[in-house]
């Protein structure tokens, strides 16, 4: 059963709730992976599948006939959802594509900034127990707003071989240019380095297992990623006037993920602390993965009783969670005291599961913390920015020896030179 804890009795270490990352060591068999994917290749990427999925392909690539039969198995109802999703998640992100910008000032001197999309990007895309069309929205679409060249696509295939037709109709819908069946650490080191049939990629987003996440640890350098992500994690703040049945439902929506997640409720109510408590027990009898949840919910879940709602947003800035749903009268005020959160759903009529599949604002968040500096995925991971510089001789002449000055400081002479060489120059010209 869920716990509770009075907010003034708890320890800043107690409040964070991270003992849950104590995760096996799998660094080594990681190195392994991608040894053997850089050295072999495609042939290792098929016997990993095979070993790890449990079955052999022929072919890692998926079709495009495989893509239009799977189109044609998905009902129409479905494939309208997609659209509608779709449709939300490009107009959300749309609003996030910066502009370039230039000064100019009349004085030989221009200055300015430019975004430029990153050319190849691999999204990686879990399977439990398919894989997730949401994921692949989520990761493509900001891509393609973009202006992402080429974007591939990975995700373990099914025992029979197959992706599942909900998410080739999701990539389809999305954009995705290529598809492979391979997922793990295997096809982050494929993405990585490159093989005879997945072409190497400038980043790799998307979430993944504690294979996938010391994977992608490991290539950081040679290619860019978007964050490690841990464990799934919720908070939910709520007043005495929330329903009890919607909080612990709330909750279990994490708990349900993995054993590993993080469901916490945070009140100034004792007597919702205590119904949810209960209402938790109810609810978890009737889910399919109640055994998954039971375990979440009892190892990492927690109630945390504060006095007020201020100091419910004190606990909240503490845990800095990765989904964070305010279950009060008046979300928007308390909104400006919420300083980390990956997400943020107000009110108590906006489930966290509606910004998981459909709302618009994107469902791949730091997760374990790091929201206290880190951000949602978006547009911006698939951009880089560069910025550019004109002085004419007239411009450079009035400060170089400033310049100069400051490069000596440094003990850099030769930077000192590269400017002062010019205005030489231009007074034995005179």
């Amino acid at each position: 059963m869920i716990r509770i804890y009075d907010f003034d009795q708890l320890s800043p270490e107690e409040i964070l709730n991270r003992d849950i990352q104590a995760e096996e060591d799998v660094s080594a068999a990681v190195d392994a992976v991608i040894a053997e994917v850089k050295t072999r290749g495609d042939a290792a990427l098929l016997d990993y599948t095979e070993r790890f999925d449990g079955v052999r392909l022929e072919c890692l690539r998926v079709s495009e006939a495989e893509i239009e039969a799977a189109w044609q198995r998905v009902d129409a109802d479905f494939i309208t959802t997609l659209n509608m999703a779709a449709a939300n998640i490009r107009r959300f992100h749309e609003r996030q594509v910066h502009q370039d910008f230039r000064l100019e000032g009349g004085d030989g001197i221009v200055m300015g900034q430019r975004y430029t999309p990153i050319e190849k990007v691999g999204i990686c895309v879990p399977r439990s127990p398919v894989a997730f069309p949401s994921t692949i929205l989520m990761n493509v679409i900001p891509a393609k707003i973009a202006g992402v060249r080429e974007i591939v696509l990975v995700t373990p295939p099914e025992a029979d071989g197959s992706i599942s037709p909900d998410a080739l109709a999701a990539a389809k819908i999305a954009g995705a240019d290529k598809i492979f069946k391979v997922g793990g650490a295997q096809a982050v080191a494929a993405l990585a380095y490159g093989t005879e049939s997945i072409p190497r990629v400038d980043k790799i987003v998307g979430p993944g297992g504690i294979f996938v996440a010391t994977a992608k640890r490991k290539v950081f350098g040679r290619v860019a990623i978007d964050m490690i992500a841990g464990p799934s994690e919720i908070l939910v703040l709520a007043d005495g006037k929330s329903d009890p049945r919607w909080v612990a439902a709330d909750l279990l929506s994490q708990a349900e993920h993995d054993v590993l997640a993080s469901a916490v409720l945070v009140t100034d109510s004792r007597e919702l602390a205590e119904m949810v408590q209960t209402e938790l027990e109810v609810q978890l009898a009737r889910l399919p993965r109640r055994q998954v949840a039971r375990k979440s919910i009892d190892d990492n879940g927690k109630i945390i009783v504060t006095d007020d709602l201020d100091k419910a947003a004190e606990a909240v800035n503490l845990i800095a969670p990765e989904h964070l749903e305010l279950c009060v009268d008046d979300p928007f005020a308390l909104l400006p005291k919420i300083k980390h959160a990956g997400s943020i759903f107000m009110g108590r009529c906006t489930p966290e599961a509606l910004g998981d599949y459909f709302a618009g604002p994107n469902h791949t968040l730091p997760t374990s913390g790091t929201a206290r500096f880190s951000s949602p995925l978006s547009v911006d991971d698939f951009v880089k920015k560069s910025s550019f510089l004109y002085y004419t001789q007239e411009a450079l002449a009035p400060v170089a020896e400033r310049i100069a000055d400051f490069a000596e400081r440094e003990g850099l002479h030769a930077h000192a030179q590269s400017v002062t060489i010019r205005s030489e120059m231009k007074e034995k010209e005179i």
